[in-house]
């Protein structure tokens, strides 16, 4: 078994730096053009389902590469991004934000911690790895989610998880 992870394509608050968790806005006109090269790219792959987060820019993105590739796709809330509560809009160089995100425990006020993120992605990944255990899985979902999905394969540094960024449109391989 294969998993490929994706970020979603652009979305104008990706533009404008500004940190984007669960609120729900679609693509720009640049993440539209990633989603479609993103469906290139997988066209070079076999892959069986695509799994979506259920925020808009992640099914729209899957939507353009389900289609273009011919591959059917389902939405499962696991992938949804991190709630980052009262920073959801504020610049992602806000020095309070970066603070709170070098502390995997700490909840964002109104949000959720990287550890309840990280508890909601690993049993997710399980549980795709039990009903999909021969099929190769495209998972779209957020820069986040890649994060911590990141760390379910391999072992990061705190620095190196706080600093891993999955750029908008790109895809990563990991064997199960």
């Amino acid at each position: 078994m294969v998993l490929y992870v994706a970020r979603h394509g652009q979305t104008l608050w990706n533009a404008q730096n500004k940190v984007c968790g669960v609120t729900d806005i679609g693509l720009n006109e640049s993440g539209i053009e990633q989603a479609e090269e993103l469906a290139g790219i997988v066209n070079n792959y076999k892959i069986d389902i695509i799994v979506s987060s259920p925020l808009k820019r992640a099914v729209e993105t899957s939507k353009i590469v389900a289609k273009h590739n011919n591959i059917s796709f389902y939405i499962e809330r696991f992938l949804i991004e991190q709630n980052y509560g009262i920073y959801e809009g504020v610049d992602r160089r806000n020095p309070q934000f970066l603070n709170n995100k070098r502390n995997f425990a700490y909840k964002y006020p109104n949000g959720e911690s990287m550890m309840q993120v990280a508890y909601r992605v690993y049993g997710g990944i399980d549980k795709i790895r039990q009903e999909h255990q021969k099929k190769d899985i495209l998972l779209i979902t957020h820069g986040g989610v890649c994060r911590i999905i990141r760390t379910y394969f391999k072992d990061m540094t705190n620095d190196e998880f706080f600093n891993y960024t999955l750029e908008n449109g790109r895809l990563e391989k990991y064997e199960l």
